[in-house]
């Protein structure tokens, strides 16, 4: 009897054991997460919602959005047994919204016999920003004279705050700074590969992405560049080529080296200096003109169209993007205005190169060069000594290749070393940011 008696006890005990055990191994509420969590919407945005419990599985959930005093119910569901995790798309674009702050409501429920088989509850809410109007650009500059290859600059204001603003030419986009008065200034270029029938767009982002578009009166000097034909001899090759053999193992010869170089290398050093271009201050940090290398010859000129011709055949064609300047081997550079100094460093065809960065996206690069005397951070005097010149990189020859890049593109140079051009595009609108 007794024996009898224990057993009962222990299957009781057991029992108790077993149902405490189920009553509270899910005591945890389901996961919530909603995204956007915050900031500003679209009109036709879609709100993402996923809910997870690994444990019980989902029962229930029940959506809500309340603006200016009214419900609306947008979610209401069951869910089915062993239902572990859900993504809900929840998309604004039908529903009767009024632009302005709204607040999302979400509660579920998972299948745990917790609470007396209520489950467990979860409850979160986010208030959004409605926002279906996209910002208004005015322009306030005037008379925007263009010459491809070239730059100008636009100062323009915005009816809100963005999230990026600027000018956008093909795939080519030039950000505008923002300035203590709120006026916004543009740096841009009129790219030298950009067909003439392209229409430059000034652009803005709002906060819930919404896109200002507006157009503005600019005048187009079209240009034909000049063509020049390069000749590579095996000396130049057997001299230039070792020093990228290791980048390219598979090119078999020289020549192959060579064109490896045009055709992959020197495309991903451009695309080096568009990501160095976003290094830039804000505001201008020169007020003087631009110089030149002073007593140097011009070798080669922006835009011009070089074919490449060994062994009497046209093996490639590219084109140069800068001035190249001799004067004397092993020259001092001046640099050709105030800065900060973006990039010391060997850098592919342009061998060991220093970039200066002058603001709004405006960038000076000297390249070639046998010895450099600054480093990336130092702040420059325009006409201070910062190199010499030489012939590493891509180089046949001791020569200064100049160039000048606005947000990384390249542009003439000659436009920068001419006062007056600078005076009437550039620095005569800056009064307008300042207003």
């Amino acid at each position: 009897m007794k024996t009898l008696k224990s057993f009962f006890l222990f299957v009781l005990f057991a029992g108790l054991i077993g149902g405490a055990y189920y009553y509270f191994r899910d005591t945890t509420a389901p996961q919530i997460t909603l995204n956007p969590p915050a900031g500003s919407v679209q009109k036709n945005t879609t709100l993402t919602l996923t809910l997870e419990d690994t444990t019980s599985g989902l029962s229930s959930v029940e959506v809500k959005i309340l603006q200016q005093g009214k419900e609306l119910t947008v979610l209401s569901k069951e869910y089915p047994l062993q239902t572990l995790q859900v993504v809900e798309e929840l998309p604004l674009e039908n529903l009767l919204l009024e632009d302005g702050p709204l607040t999302v409501e979400v509660t579920t429920t998972d299948r745990s016999i917790y609470h007396f088989g209520q489950g467990n509850t979860a409850s979160t809410s986010a208030t959004l920003l409605r926002d279906s109007r996209p910002p208004i650009i005015t322009v306030q500059s005037v008379a925007h004279n263009l010459n491809q290859g070239g730059a100008g600059l636009i100062v323009y204001t915005v009816s809100e705050d963005v999230t990026r603003s600027g000018i956008q030419i093909g795939d080519y986009f030039f950000p505008g700074y923002q300035q203590p008065s709120g006026t916004y200034v543009c740096l841009f270029a009129f790219p030298y590969n950009v067909s003439g029938d392209e229409t430059p767009r000034l652009i803005a982002v709002d906060q819930a992405e919404n896109i200002g578009m507006g157009g503005f009166y600019y005048h187009l000097n079209r240009r034909n560049f000049r063509a020049d034909k390069i000749g590579i001899s095996d000396s130049f090759l057997n001299s230039k080529m070792p020093q990228f053999q290791h980048l390219f193992p598979d090119a078999a010869t020289p020549v192959e080296v060579f064109l490896k170089v045009n055709r992959v290398l020197r495309p991903r050093n451009r695309a080096r200096l568009v990501e160095i271009g976003h290094d830039t201050s804000d505001h201008f940090v020169w007020s003087k003109s631009f110089l030149r290398q002073p007593n140097a010859a011009n070798r080669a000129m922006f835009g011009d169209k070089r074919a490449y011709i060994y062994n009497g055949n046209n093996i490639d064609q590219q084109t140069h993007l800068g001035i190249d300047l001799a004067s004397i081997a092993r020259a001092e550079v001046p640099a050709s205005n105030s800065g900060r100094v973006v990039f010391a460093d060997f850098m592919g065809i342009y061998g060991q190169c220093i970039i200066i960065d002058h603001g709004l996206g405006l960038q000076t690069l000297y390249a070639h060069l046998s010895k450099m005397n600054v480093a990336v951070g130092d702040l420059i005097e325009r006409g201070q000594i910062i190199a010499k010149t030489g012939a590493t990189g891509l180089a046949g020859g001791d020569h200064l290749h100049f160039g000048v890049t606005i947000s990384g593109i390249p542009v003439n140079p000659v436009e920068w070393w001419d006062h007056n051009w600078v005076t009437n595009n550039i620095t005569s609108k800056l009064d307008l940011a300042k207003q």
